[in-house]
């Protein structure tokens, strides 16, 4: 979340068009962020 918000709090693109495109980055950025974040589980047979 921190990551989110140092991209800023307020919508820097004027036009409209450019607004949606701007968030769709903010969107996809933080995916990104909580994917990395996210802990992978092995089940414990399948380790050697």
């Amino acid at each position: 979340m921190h990551c989110f918000k140092r991209l800023g709090e307020r919508v820097m693109a004027r036009t409209f068009e450019r607004q949606v495109v701007e968030l769709h980055v903010r969107v996809a950025l933080f995916n990104r962020f909580t994917q990395l974040g996210s802990p992978t589980t092995v089940p414990m047979d399948a380790m050697p």
